[in-house]
């Protein structure tokens, strides 16, 4: 990925996450901004949410953002001045529940054997 494309996306994400927790809020879960990927030609940017909550609950906060889009890009576009403004789209993003088993398996490792000293 480019420079300039690599920045357009980590503004996109600092700014949506601002714009997300000052104007919705959402009941019973945390919504965050795990990244984006802002198409090279500026029209789509897919945003990777991750919601901490019951599976019901997740699926509710993807289809709220996806049907909130129009107002959440407006407020996003005040902030973000781009030359062309994409147009957002929420995706549930699992990676941090597949962690979970990994992280567990780590921590239940004996810890290393300490070798013996060389006289």
């Amino acid at each position: 990925m480019k420079l300039r494309m690599q920045k357009v996306c980590e503004l996109v994400q600092r700014e949506l996450c601002t714009v997300l927790e000052r104007h919705h809020r959402f009941e019973n879960c945390i919504v965050t901004v795990h990244g984006t990927d802002v198409a090279e030609d500026l029209r789509t940017c897919v945003v990777h949410v991750g919601v901490l909550g019951k599976a019901d609950q997740q699926e509710a906060a993807v289809e709220r953002l996806n049907r909130e889009r129009g107002a959440i890009q407006r407020e996003l576009y005040k902030r973000v001045k781009l030359r062309q403004s994409p147009q957002l789209f929420f995706r549930l993003d699992r990676t941090a529940e597949k962690a979970v088993p990994l992280i567990q398996i780590i921590d239940n490792l004996p810890p290393p054997a300490e070798e013996p000293a060389a006289e």
